[in-house]
């Protein structure tokens, strides 16, 4: 019955204590109002009417009924609330992944091109409220997914992501960075953020990436870079064998650092380095929290009074009270 109902006014619940003293008052009552007349024996009396044993269902009406009128007092309410969510600024986000055969290498597990779609998977079904499309590289760079709102395309075009040998090998960090910029330059996003993730240096495609930082820093685009792989030797793909497959051997991981900071660092971005599967985890979610998207959540409270049936309870109690008292109990009190 009671439910999900709150009490406005439990100051009310108080007044339950004097119940044990209206019983005694009326016991007392009772027993000062009752004539007494002493006898020798009583055994006439023993066999008395089922009525005059029932007597007290008056005393137990009353109490239900004040009983009921104390909890409409407390004033009983049920709270509905409904919640509206209104999106102040959404971000716009182009991640920018290098696909060359380094990102094969063996120093995360299983390597670091499947050790990243885990990780860059996760980040983007975190972001609901956001736009997010891909951008791949090696010696050249092209557009995977437009930036898009339906997460579903672009976590399938990820999970589509591999390393292709029709695409020029090499890492052409400026053309895959420009290609970012392209895709962002004309949204009309509160906040533009590239996210370039690469494992070597700058050794291909024809954009310097100092001209693409700038034209990133022209359109307000903030980027965040990654640079990807062990500090010192790692298995990586140095040849492919007769049947096309790659053969591995331990080759030191050179990564121009000096370079991913210097971009960072001049459209207002940071640098990360990943070295092993849990940092990499720990960068994408740094970036998840420094880019937030502001949501502004409204509640309406809707309060929905119950004290009427309480009342009309109560109210029932006391006319049968009442009314037993004044027609079936009449000869006896």
């Amino acid at each position: 019955m009671f439910e999900g109902i709150e009490f406005l006014n439990k100051e009310f619940f108080w007044l339950f204590l004097f119940a044990p003293l209206a019983i005694g008052w009326y016991i007392w009552k009772r027993k000062n109002q009752t004539a007494t007349l002493k006898m020798s024996s009583t055994e006439a009396f023993k066999d008395t009417s089922l009525l005059s044993k029932l007597r007290p269902l008056l005393l137990l009406l009353r109490m239900a009924a004040l009983s009921f009128v104390i909890l409409a007092l407390a004033r009983p309410q049920r709270e509905n609330v409904s919640t509206k969510t209104k999106i102040n600024k959404g971000i716009d986000i182009v991640m920018a992944i290098d696909i060359s055969s380094s990102m094969l290498a063996r120093d995360l597990r299983p390597n670091r091109l499947r050790a990243l779609k885990k990780v860059a998977g996760e980040f983007i079904k975190g972001r609901p409220n956001d736009r997010i499309g891909l951008v791949l590289y090696a010696g050249e760079s092209y557009t995977k997914t437009p930036i898009t709102s339906d997460k579903a395309i672009v976590v399938g075009s990820l999970s589509e992501v591999s390393y292709d040998s029709r695409i020029t090998d090499g890492t052409a960090i400026g053309s895959g960075l420009a290609t970012s910029v392209n895709r962002l330059k004309d949204s009309k996003a509160k906040s533009k953020v590239i996210i370039l993730l690469t494992d070597g240096v700058n050794n291909s495609g024809s954009i310097d990436p100092n001209l693409a930082s700038e034209l990133a820093l022209q359109y307000d685009i903030k980027t965040y870079t990654i640079g990807l792989g062990t500090n010192g030797m790692a298995q990586t793909p140095v040849a492919i064998d007769g049947r096309g497959n790659f053969i591995f051997d331990r080759k030191k991981v050179k990564i121009d650092e000096k370079l991913l900071k210097e971009i960072a660092k001049k459209t207002g971005g940071k640098y990360f380095r990943a070295t092993n599967n849990k940092k990499l985890q720990e960068i994408y979610e740094e970036i998840n929290k420094l880019e937030k998207t502001e949501i502004e959540e409204f509640k309406y409270y809707n309060y929905e009074e119950n004290f009427r049936p309480l009342v009309l309870i109560a109210l029932g109690l006391f006319l049968v009270e009442l009314l037993l008292r004044f027609t079936v109990y009449r000869s006896f009190i």
